[in-house]
């Protein structure tokens, strides 16, 4: 199991059968203390070859912390619903729930999870254009209503 994001220890962890995200975020070290403790489901169980992503709180302009932007933990665990309207979160959110962007399919939702398996969370939504099928156009047509 892969535990990064806003944990004191980021890696890898070996957890016995039947574990959850709780007993993957334990193992890591506990939640950080720029956690969004929302975005993270720690009742969610594992499997293993899973990443369980903790997302950090988005800090707007005037430096405040913003919870809520996320969207649950990702790499295939249970994930809570992002408020309606809010931005998904490249990072957290689910195949299922980047499906429901305009013009990303199941299929390019699940280039997204793989990617951020493969590189971790995305920093910045100009990443989604290492992905292939991702261009300037969808690109352009995401920004707004996604965030890192």
């Amino acid at each position: 199991m892969d535990v990064v994001g806003a944990v004191h220890r980021p890696g890898l962890v070996r957890l016995r059968a039947g574990a959850r995200v709780a007993d993957a975020v334990a193992a890591a070290g506990g939640i950080g203390r720029k956690a969004d403790r929302a975005g993270v489901n720690l009742a969610a169980p594992v499997a293993d070859g899973q990443q369980v992503v903790v997302p950090r709180r988005a800090v707007g302009s005037s430096g405040a912390a913003v919870t809520g932007v996320g969207s649950g933990a990702g790499g295939g665990s249970a994930a809570a619903a992002a408020a309606p309207g809010a931005p998904v979160s490249l990072s957290t959110a689910t195949a299922e729930q980047l499906d429901g962007l305009p013009g990303v399919g199941p299929v390019t939702a699940q280039k997204i999870v793989d990617y951020r398996a493969a590189h971790g969370p995305l920093t910045s939504v100009d990443e989604l254009d290492a992905i292939q099928g991702i261009g300037p156009s969808r690109l352009a047509d995401l920004r707004g209503l996604v965030v890192p």
